[in-house]
């Protein structure tokens, strides 16, 4: 007999994922649900698939499982942490307005700010990303916390790994509008420096205060945005002295805003979260 799963798809800054609440529905396979769903012709369409569930974990709340469009696991993702922070509330699961996400690399607290007219609504999310690292070797063999180089379709891109609890390469261009982000960061994803393969950041310093964006996601290729990639974008920048550290990252699906607060060390990441549309489809 099949199974009807209901689902919500989602976006932040057009970072757009399936949504599924686990407590109610099991997915035997969710890597191969996510692979057929996130499919843009013949599924639902979307850069993955999000699983919220009950946290395990003391302390937390809820907990995400995500999952790419090719069906690998990753380990968090700021724009659906984000999103999840508004289906939560806007669903009636909690009405706390800070809510502590269980996640694979760590629990995350959303603060989320909602409408003075409609106390149902939701009208953005803050995601506390905790710490960013250079060092991190299980998915950087390289040097840690400089920038290096690396030759991608026989073009070299200098720029600086930074983890954000999953792996991301930052590289600063000034041919950012027409550079093909598709042919070059295919080849950077796979890089034998990242073990467990990398999501790739090429940006271009706008003002000290705003920089532009385009991202090749590990396990999805190229999307609208991504939110730790805005949070390790606007980490690199600020340690090679490119950008404040509180900045407005600029991607192809809008603006999101992030804050390194250096006395307590953590990546603050803001920005709106909105709901596509819901649906049901056969497991």
């Amino acid at each position: 007999m099949k199974q009807t799963v209901h689902f919500t798809k989602m976006h932040g800054a057009g970072n757009d994922y399936i949504y599924v609440d686990a407590s109610v529905y099991t997915l035997p396979d969710p890597a191969r649900c996510a692979i057929a769903w996130s499919d843009r012709n013949k599924g639902i369409g979307g850069d993955g698939l999000v699983l919220i569930g009950k946290a395990d974990t003391p302390g937390a709340d809820f907990s995400m499982r995500i999952f790419n469009a090719d069906g690998s696991e990753a380990d968090m993702c700021g724009n659906a942490s984000r999103c999840i922070g508004k289906y939560i509330y806007e669903k009636g699961l909690s009405r706390k307005k800070v809510i502590r996400l269980q996640t694979l690399s760590g629990i995350k607290d959303l603060w989320l700010k909602v409408s003075d007219d409609t106390p149902s609504h939701v009208e953005s999310v803050t995601v506390d990303m905790l710490e960013p690292r250079t060092d991190s070797r299980e998915q950087f063999t390289g040097a840690a916390g400089g920038e290096i180089e690396l030759v991608a379709a026989g073009r070299k891109f200098k720029g600086m790994f930074v983890s954000m609890g999953n792996p991301h390469f930052i590289t600063f261009v000034a041919d950012i509008d027409t550079l093909d982000v598709g042919k070059y960061g295919s080849v950077l994803e796979t890089d034998p420096a990242f073990p467990k393969r990398c999501n790739v950041e090429f940006a271009q310093i706008i003002s000290p205060e705003r920089i532009r964006v385009r991202v090749w996601e590990r396990g999805s290729g190229i999307t609208k945005a991504c939110g730790t990639g805005a949070c390790a974008t606007a980490v690199a920048a600020s340690l090679t002295e490119r950008a404040l550290k509180k900045v407005t990252i600029a991607m192809d699906g809008g603006d999101l805003e992030v804050d390194w607060n250096p006395p307590a060390g953590h990546v603050y990441l803001s920005g709106p979260a909105e709901k596509v549309f819901e649906g049901d489809i056969d497991l």
